[in-house]
């Protein structure tokens, strides 16, 4: 198999752990709704924000009224703010991330971080240091789609300037893999044990750490 000349890379549970449910009470609580109530509305909006259709200020408004809440501009505006504070604080880079990007970079690998999010990440990648790191975002609120549609990818290659089979896509969660390889890329899954996420798919190549990736590389 020829050497890689990319790597498209997830974000969430593959670079970047998130501590979602706590994230979230703190904004139940600044809202005065029930936590399983508020994250439950929450979840509901995940595809419309992931792909822009709704912006933070919007899903808040949305959220706040199917949890019998008035959606105060006051109060939306200080649960936007409130949580581009949380989303940075409650997140936290893996070790190996850091390490991984600069030495794939250094053996001249193009880097694209490609992610279901919604228009929150793009300053919380800022803030960890990791846009300085990657040639490409390519993030699905921006791009109007989202993983696994094939063309995501696609876009990620195209920013790279190589073919999809001269990509690999790293991402925890196996339907995204298959959505990086019907677009006719490789893909490896990231399975890190520590964040309790998807076993491995037999379909893919799996690693526990990006550490273990780039002698897959060459």
């Amino acid at each position: 198999m020829p050497p890689r000349k990319a790597c498209l890379v997830d974000v969430y549970d593959t670079i970047l752990a998130s501590a979602f449910p706590q994230r979230q009470r703190e904004l139940a609580i600044l809202a005065g709704v029930d936590d399983d109530q508020w994250r439950t509305e929450w979840l509901r909006l995940s595809l419309d924000r992931d792909v822009g259709a709704l912006s933070m200020a919007a899903a808040f408004e949305r959220t706040l009224a199917a949890c019998g809440r008035d959606p105060d501009p006051a109060l939306v505006s200080r649960l936007v703010a409130r949580d581009a504070e949380l989303i940075i604080s409650h997140t936290t880079v893996f070790t190996d991330t850091v390490p991984f990007l600069a030495k794939a970079r250094a053996a001249g690998l193009g880097i694209a971080l490609v992610s279901n999010c919604a228009e929150n990440t793009r300053a919380l990648l800022a803030a960890k240091g990791l846009l300085d790191l990657a040639d490409a975002a390519i993030l699905s609120c921006e791009a109007g789609l989202a993983k696994p549609d094939p063309e995501i990818y696609l876009l990620a290659v195209q920013a790279l300037g190589i073919s999809p089979a001269d990509a690999v896509m790293l991402d925890d969660q196996p339907r995204f893999c298959a959505g990086a390889t019907a677009a006719g890329l490789r893909a490896i899954q990231v399975a890190r044990p520590e964040v309790g996420g998807q076993p491995p798919d037999p379909r893919f190549t799996p690693v526990t750490t990006l550490h273990d990736v780039l002698p897959l590389l060459s």
